[in-house]
């Protein structure tokens, strides 16, 4: 009695036999060797002919992925052979000073024009940032539900701009309940995972949501002009830092989490962020003495180190550079505006329980 795998044989080769000749339907000399192998292979090991097919789609599939990366490749270099030859060549501080300037001017542009655009930026900002981070703990081996964060922290700024603090309770309340439901019908799911996911998008989307709630305390344009100024102060805190630092800076801040800062590049930067929320006392609405101008400085450039400080050591505890590439010379989004979450809380309760601005709660 004949095998199963015989008969299959048997009729492969009786399919190729009935076909006419010269229509093109004969295998080749090498197909036909191959088939032989296979059916020699087949009676020793039933898996051997599958595990060539494994190897020819696979093979295929390279094929194609390096199909369309010279497709890419081609248009990368027709864009390149037409961009001006100023532009071409760029040394890492050409890069580093053309994307940072273009974040500054987006960044200008959005928080000055509207509470809308406003809004946008600040989702944007902080789903790209999440985003990074849930990147960061997957390399890490951690199973973040990403989707469920980016999700919040776009809600985030949204919710707030439409309901005020009750929007940003309302966001908090759905996500956890949404991350419970997560964690209790999808099995692999650990309780840190949990708590990493809700991390992400609290800390990127309800402390730049802060932005929101003071833009509302002033009447245009000056609400604008705050943000703007807080985003300046955080901005030339960094900078400050790193030019103190580099020529005088000697005793080192923290060796293990961020070796190039100093305390006296931290010096420095802070009174950089004293000089700007003397300039916040100026604007129509806020009412702020000098002292206090200087006390809120001190502690608001004090948390935008920290700010710095914690993403750095969420880097190092993973093991990347960057945490991300989407601005070339810098990194990240993340990188870029790691200074600005703890910078947004703290600058929001210092005005407010100070009592610096009318907030409605």
């Amino acid at each position: 009695m004949e095998t199963m795998r015989e008969q299959d044989w048997e009729t492969d080769w009786e399919y190729w036999g009935s076909q006419e000749a010269g229509d093109g339907a004969y295998p080749s000399a090498e197909s036909a060797q191959d088939a032989a192998a296979d059916a020699e292979e087949y009676v020793v090991d039933p898996d051997a002919p599958r595990e060539r097919a494994k190897r020819f789609l696979n093979n295929a599939n390279d094929n194609v992925k390096a199909k369309a990366h010279n497709a890419g490749g081609v248009i990368k270099d027709k864009a390149y052979s037409k961009a001006p030859n100023r532009l071409k060549n760029a040394s890492d501080l050409q890069l580093r000073f053309r994307s940072g300037f273009l974040y500054i001017a987006i960044s200008v542009v959005c928080v000055l024009a509207s509470d809308i655009t406003t809004v946008i930026y600040l989702a944007l900002v902080g789903a790209i940032c999440a985003g990074e981070f849930y990147a960061m703990m997957r390399s890490d081996a951690k199973l973040v539900n990403e989707w469920m964060g980016i999700a919040a922290a776009i809600c985030y700024p949204v919710f707030v701009f439409l309901w005020g603090v009750l929007g940003a309770m309302g966001v908090t309340v759905l996500f956890m309940m949404a991350l419970v439901i997560w964690y209790v019908f999808w099995q692999r799911a650990r309780i840190t995972d949990v708590c990493l996911s809700f991390f992400g998008a609290a800390y990127m989307g309800l402390t730049l949501s802060c932005l929101i709630l003071l833009r509302d305390t002033l009447e245009p344009p000056w609400g604008g002009v705050l943000l703007l100024v807080l985003l300046m102060s955080v901005w030339f805190n960094d900078v400050g830092a790193y030019l103190v630092g580099s020529r005088i800076g000697k005793h080192k801040m923290a060796p293990l989490i961020s070796p190039k800062k100093s305390w006296e590049g931290f010096a420095g930067g802070l009174v950089v962020s004293v000089l700007f929320w003397c300039v916040i006392r100026m604007i129509p609405g806020v009412s702020m003495n000098i002292p206090e101008a200087i006390v809120f400085g001190i502690v608001c450039g004090a948390m935008s180190v920290l700010g710095d400080l914690v993403e750095s050591r969420i880097k190092r505890n993973v093991g990347v550079k960057d945490s991300g590439t989407i601005m070339p010379g810098h990194g990240g989004l993340f990188d870029r505006s790691d200074s600005l979450f703890t910078a947004a809380f703290a600058a929001f309760m210092l005005l407010v329980v100070g009592g610096c601005v009318n907030f409605v709660w």
